[in-house]
């Protein structure tokens, strides 16, 4: 039964013709919901109508969708042109409300480039300039084909936990001129999308995965930072063995009442590798991933940090790996465009088209996803690897064309001047 219900939820897309991949986005879930509409149609497992325009209250009953009241079934598809407001906030495409387990799932089924106008407003302040945007578009759009997933009910949700989506609320021609510049563009590691992580400041250096998570990504490498400078870029916070203590405690470790926190090694990047804290019923270790852990949950900004008793010292905000969205701000001003900042936070990759990556659109096409006409037809441009700082990118050239990435004059990296020549 539930086979049949996902396979229908999932093929309503075929009838609907768009140059486009169709997401379903997570945006809440809850007991019951408001949504207004313009005229559309409510699509159910037992058929379909016509509905003027309204104001319309989803409920979960027991093992149903109720809309206003009256029963829909497992689930009830709002198909409107004009899309459809939840909660006072507008959304393009198609609203799907799935009963489960007690509550409803609403879901947003829209076209990947629309979801993408209610993404990179969220992500990125639209002063910055036009490559940062570009930028933000296209990793928002690897992020989003990375983490399409047949076999559930959605592929993303609408908050931090996977990537701020804010619909066409939040829209504005700046944002949007920048995913339209980028349409189709993603970045790919062994014709596959990238894990496409990204954060708001390093604090002058970016992390490598294996520091924060542990698992070694080749393209997610510890870089120097320069120009990330926000207006949060340093910042100081004040401990308490309490707090370190409940931190613990979420960890599954305890030491008794906590008496010291010390790093033991630290990164490249400036961040805990092994992280000792003492109590006085005993000491415990941590590993990166479990200092980042700690850390973080105890509101630390980041973990580029340095300790002077309780009193905590660090720069940046966010995990730090990937691309740094104020050090792109600060490469672009420097004149770099779009393709050697995605090159210098993520060496070795390759700039292209989602169509074309390897056996992809033959992968979404066999799991069910809708997907219109190919627009694009662009070749691989591979992005130069951690030891090629001197190499671009020309993505619509269909191969790798050489030119000069203009450092500053007297900019110091890794203990080493590079100069513009």
């Amino acid at each position: 039964m539930r086979r049949v219900l996902w396979m229908g939820l999932l093929l309503l897309g075929f009838a609907q013709a768009q140059p486009d991949l169709l997401l379903r986005v997570l945006l809440a879930e809850a007991p019951s919901a408001t949504v207004r509409l313009g005229p559309h149609r409510q699509q159910t497992a037992y058929g379909a109508r016509d509905v003027g325009t309204g104001q319309f209250r989803v409920t979960a009953g027991p093992g149903e969708v109720l809309v206003d009241g009256l029963s829909a079934g497992p689930w009830v598809e709002f198909v409107a042109a004009e899309g459809f407001a939840l909660e006072g906030r507008s959304y393009r495409g198609n609203l799907l409300a799935v009963w489960q387990a007690g509550r409803v799932l609403l879901v947003n089924r829209v076209w990947l480039e629309d979801y993408l106008l209610g993404v990179v407003p969220a992500e990125v302040p639209a002063s910055f300039p036009d490559a940062v945007l570009q930028a933000q578009a296209i990793l928002a759009r690897t992020f989003a084909l990375y983490r399409l997933n047949p076999r559930g009910l959605y592929d993303l949700c609408a908050t931090e936990r996977c990537q701020v989506y804010l619909g066409r609320s939040a829209e504005n021609p700046r944002h949007s001129s920048a995913v339209y510049a980028t349409r189709s563009l993603i970045v790919s590691f062994n014709q596959k999308p990238i894990t496409a992580v990204y954060h708001a400041d390093s604090g002058g250096y970016t992390a490598a995965s294996a520091e924060v998570w542990g698992n070694t990504v080749p393209y997610l490498v510890a870089r120097p930072d320069p120009f990330a400078v926000s207006p949060n870029s340093s910042w100081s916070r004040t401990l308490t063995p309490e707090a370190v203590a409940r931190g613990l405690a979420g960890l599954g470790m305890q030491v008794g009442v906590v008496q010291a926190v010390t790093p033991l090694l630290v990164s490249e990047s400036g961040r805990p590798l092994r992280l000792r804290i003492v109590g006085n019923s005993g000491s415990v270790e941590l590993d990166a991933p479990q200092s980042t852990r700690l850390l973080r949950g105890l509101g630390l900004p980041s973990t580029r940090v340095r300790f002077e008793g309780w009193q905590v010292f660090g720069q940046g905000s966010g995990h730090g790996v990937g691309m740094s969205q104020w050090g792109a701000r600060g490469l672009a001003l420097q004149g770099w465009d779009f393709r050697q900042i995605l090159g210098y936070y993520y060496p070795g990759t390759f700039l292209s088209s989602f169509e074309v990556v390897a056996g992809l659109r033959e992968k979404l096409r066999l799991a069910g996803y809708p997907l219109g006409p190919v627009y694009s037809a662009l070749g691989l441009a591979r992005f130069p690897d951690a030891g090629s700082a001197g190499v671009g990118v020309d993505a619509f050239s269909g191969g790798l064309k050489p030119h000069r990435v203009k450092w500053p004059v007297g900019l110091e990296l890794a203990g080493e001047e590079l100069k513009d020549d």
